[in-house]
């Protein structure tokens, strides 16, 4: 399983990359592995400021619909519509084309509450 050491998870399998004060965030290797071939990702919320654990949009697999949660607090400022022609690209590259959304946050203390890397490879076994 791929967990990238400069990113940060949650127990919902969203990751969570922080460029100044934009988030930029997907969902993790394992989620796709464990959803199978994913056929849609739907988000709405973009322009909509949520809370932390607030869900922002869902994944659609074959098999299966998962909501999307927010790892932290802010302002969706950008959804990857690559991901409305391609949404296949969460399978094969998760952590990079396959991002979802960006996030303008203000609360650092709730992404350094985040799990590592380790933490993260601890909880997925």
């Amino acid at each position: 399983m791929n967990v990238p050491a400069d990113l940060k998870y949650t127990k919902d399998h969203e990751w969570i990359k922080i460029d100044g004060d934009t988030a930029i965030i997907g969902v993790t290797d394992f989620a796709q592995s464990e959803l199978g071939d994913i056929v849609f990702v739907e988000v709405e919320t973009e322009g909509d400021t949520l809370d932390k654990e607030e869900v922002f949009g869902s994944i659609e697999a074959v098999k299966t619909v998962s909501d999307l949660f927010m790892p932290v607090s802010g302002e969706i400022t950008a959804f990857n519509e690559e991901l409305e022609a391609n949404p296949e690209v969460v399978n094969s590259d998760p952590y990079g084309e396959g991002w979802m959304v960006k996030v303008a946050f203000s609360d650092q203390e709730e992404v350094d509450s985040l799990l590592s890397a380790s933490e993260y490879e601890a909880l997925i076994g």
